[in-house]
């Protein structure tokens, strides 16, 4: 088998393309390193950095005739969403548009999509099923949400197979700053720095937080299952934004206080996403707690500091 992972040297992407290789699944990485580094894609990997909206991405699929693609190229910032709306839909909307035509006419079987909790807005319920309205407080998750209309209609048009990923928080070794999830190595960076980290807000907020390489065997899982479906992938459980600085504190040792700062515009206060379907289909369940995972996650961002002196 041979899959495509756009957005394959980012966060969540990188371990997608770990966890494929482990399984003895050939892999195509494309992107344009605008926030992927190339430094995170396997030598076993084939390597194409190329724009999600470049025509040339269609010359690509033609010649390596994936048999799915794994999309999770996109634009994640909340915030950069609400500043430029227009930039974050032609990347997260029209991107994939032009991913799936292109798969359409190469014949691609299948699309595993990255989709994220930020669809739901402020939840009516807890925890969150995937029958829950969808009502985006955000640019982000309404480009997020919208993709997720054309799966089904090209799999209803055209037959192609598709599973939705609904995404909770996801964090983990290689996180950058600036999408969702991202406060875990935003106050990683200022503990090791002994600087005082920024609370957004009062803290309280609670999130539902899952580890990306659990992240990843669920989107290796979906290749060969859960056609035509939508899942949430989460930990079935939420933490305050407070608790989880507390967390840190204790893994890296020190009590630096947290200065606040303001709330941010479409930030979703309460998040706890019911991953029941994801158990039952995958045969998927998340073999981190929060503690273990952050406890590997500052472990990087240790050896990544000690590197640079």
């Amino acid at each position: 088998m041979k899959a495509m992972v756009t957005g394959g040297a980012g966060f969540i992407g990188s371990h997608v393309v770990d966890a494929l290789l482990a399984q003895g699944i050939s892999v195509v990485v494309v992107d344009d390193l605008s926030t992927g580094v190339r430094e995170q894609v396997p030598s076993l990997a084939t390597f194409y950095r190329i724009p999600l909206l470049d025509p040339k991405l269609e010359q690509v699929i033609a010649l390596e005739q994936p048999d799915a693609v794994i999309h999770q190229a996109a634009q994640v910032s909340v915030e950069a969403s609400l500043r430029d709306p227009l930039f974050d839909a032609s990347n997260n909307i029209l991107g994939t548009i032009r991913l799936l035509e292109y798969c359409r006419k190469h014949g691609v079987a299948k699309m595993v999509y990255a989709s994220s909790c930020a669809v739901y807005g402020n939840p009516g319920t807890d925890p969150i099923a995937e029958e829950h309205p969808v009502q985006p407080l955000s640019a982000y998750g309404a480009s997020k949400a919208a993709p997720e209309l054309y799966l089904r209609l090209y799999h209803e048009l055209y037959g192609m197979q598709y599973t939705v990923l609904r995404y909770a928080n996801v964090y983990g070794p290689r996180q950058r700053s600036g999408g969702e999830g991202a406060v875990v190595p935003a106050f990683i960076a200022r503990l090791l720095t002994n600087r005082p980290p920024i609370v957004h807000g009062d803290g309280l907020q609670r999130r539902d937080f899952v580890f990306v390489k659990d992240v990843a065997q669920a989107n290796v899982a979906a290749l060969s299952v859960a056609s035509s479906s939508v899942m949430n992938i989460g930990s079935n459980s939420s933490v305050s934004i407070l608790e989880v600085l507390r967390l840190l504190q204790a893994e890296i040792g020190r009590d630096v206080l947290p200065v606040r700062g303001p709330s941010r515009p479409g930030d979703i206060r309460q998040s706890r996403l019911a991953s029941a379907r994801a158990f039952e289909i995958l045969k998927w369940k998340p073999r981190y707690d929060l503690q273990e995972g952050l406890r590997e996650t500052v472990a990087f961002y240790r050896k990544a500091m000690e590197r640079q002196f």
